[in-house]
């Protein structure tokens, strides 16, 4: 029974590129949760919102980093789509596990690189000895905000990241898409069509959901008088993202369903075997 179980989860269908990006992603997003809704959780228990300077900068450096890797992968995923609908004969020579692995490899180093940098220049500010951050983390922005000393370099140093590193992946996801849509449009066939924009929906879903609401947070965040709105978006971006995306790709995919579908059948005809033997 536990073989049979190893071989459903070891699908064969699960074994490619895109699933190993999936995989990327959803560890990511769980990490991107992490750090901070167990603080989150804690001050409502606690009745307490205070946290310590080193803690704050520790969770802004992984949040920075789990965003930034989030963007990368998104746009990697969007490259893979790109080369399976536009270049379906040569998909498995260039998306190789070597390529595969480089991708993610470069994603990680450049977040890292990103979030070292953003915290490094937040250690160069001097705070006053309390301040109040009206948010439930402690977000780059709003720390650049409530400096007590010169924060015209931070701010330029963040706009310029931003733009570098979440305007140009998302300049090359609308790239890749664009092409994506001439191929599709090219198919004659309504089927073929259809079947071709179905395996990049889920992507395209998730990307749409995480740009939006990455927008709206800042859009929120440099408007007057907006904290509250601010901190609902913010709940949107850092949570509510993140814990849709692996329904988003459960429920529009068929080979996770069906080996969903499988593991549930094989952990149901198991408890019943159990009963069965109990009652004997």
């Amino acid at each position: 029974m536990e073989k049979a179980q190893e071989k459903q989860v070891s699908d064969a269908h699960l074994h490619t590129p895109m699933y190993f990006f999936l995989a990327n992603l959803s560890f990511v997003d769980i990490c991107f949760t992490s750090t901070t809704i167990p603080k989150m959780l804690m001050n409502i228990q606690t009745q307490s919102k205070v946290i310590t300077y080193k803690g704050c900068l520790s969770q802004m450096y992984f949040l920075i980093l789990f965003a930034g890797l989030d963007v990368f992968l998104l746009t990697v995923m969007a490259y893979d789509r790109f080369v399976a609908i536009c270049h379906p004969l040569h998909y498995i020579v260039i998306m190789n596990p070597w390529l595969c692995g480089l991708l993610v490899l470069v994603s990680w180093i450049l977040s890292i690189l990103d979030s070292v940098l953003q915290t490094s220049m937040v250690l160069w500010l001097s705070f006053c000895t309390k301040i109040e951050i009206p948010h439930f983390f402690c977000e780059l922005n709003q720390m650049n905000q409530h400096a007590c000393s010169d924060n015209f370099l931070n701010n330029m140093v963040l706009y310029f990241a931003t733009m570098l590193l979440v305007g140009g992946p998302l300049v090359g996801i609308l790239y890749s898409y664009s092409k994506i849509v001439s191929t599709i449009l090219g198919i004659s066939s309504a089927q073929g069509k259809y079947k071709a924009f179905s395996t990049c929906s889920s992507h395209l879903s998730v990307v749409s959901l995480f740009y939006c609401m990455s927008l709206g947070v800042y859009l929120r965040s440099a408007a007057p008088q907006s904290s509250h709105t601010s901190a609902v978006a913010s709940v949107m971006y850092t949570v509510v993202t993140p814990m849709l995306n692996p329904f988003i790709y459960s429920l529009r995919n068929r080979d996770i369903k069906r080996v969903l579908m499988r593991i549930f059948g094989m952990l149901s005809l198991k408890g019943t075997i159990i009963l069965v033997l109990k009652r004997c």
